[in-house]
């Protein structure tokens, strides 16, 4: 298996929402993009949710989700996988992000949002154990995959799910 490293977080300081994934997929991966997959539904269901053409540069759709104070990262700082498949990530090498620093930095968040089951699984296995986490006063919701891979809902379903995001960006 190949050991693997995910990506730093788009982030800005006023963000509320932060949106978790388990690990960048091989695509995601060769291109240094968050949900580079062609057949990813995240970057459709953003420019459902928020009118953002999804024919912009990758930094410019960054730049659109920071401005409505959505946050992206994974929940995985790296581990061995092959493939993109998150059932293929070995569990010995799971090596999670620091999200006591990232909540200290960015105390504005709160609510997070987990891109599909995996996330949540994950976050609550090396996150939530830490005391400084169990302190925090933070909305948690798992939402479908938007993975290509995960194909028990519609598009139009996911979307449906993915609005409750917008309930957490107004102050």
């Amino acid at each position: 298996m190949t050991q693997i490293a995910g990506f730093e977080p788009i982030i800005k300081k006023n963000c509320r929402v932060l949106i978790l994934g388990s690990m960048p997929g091989v695509a995601s991966l060769q291109q240094q993009q968050y949900y580079a997959h062609p057949r990813n539904a995240f970057w459709p269901i953003m420019g459902e949710l928020l009118s953002i053409d999804n024919s912009q540069e990758y930094a410019k759709r960054c730049s659109i989700l920071s401005s409505e104070k959505i946050a992206l990262w994974d929940v995985l700082k790296s581990c061995k996988r092959t493939g993109s498949l998150d059932s293929r990530i070995e569990t010995n090498s799971e090596q999670a992000n620091d999200f006591d620093r990232l909540f200290s930095v960015y105390d504005s968040i709160r609510a997070v949002f987990f891109n599909g089951g995996t996330a949540e699984r994950l976050y609550k296995k090396h996150i939530l154990r830490s005391e400084f986490m169990q302190k925090k006063d933070l909305f948690y919701y798992r939402l479908p995959s938007t993975s290509p891979a995960y194909a028990a809902m519609t598009f139009d379903e996911k979307l449906g799910q993915w609005r409750k995001m917008l309930d957490y960006l107004s102050d």
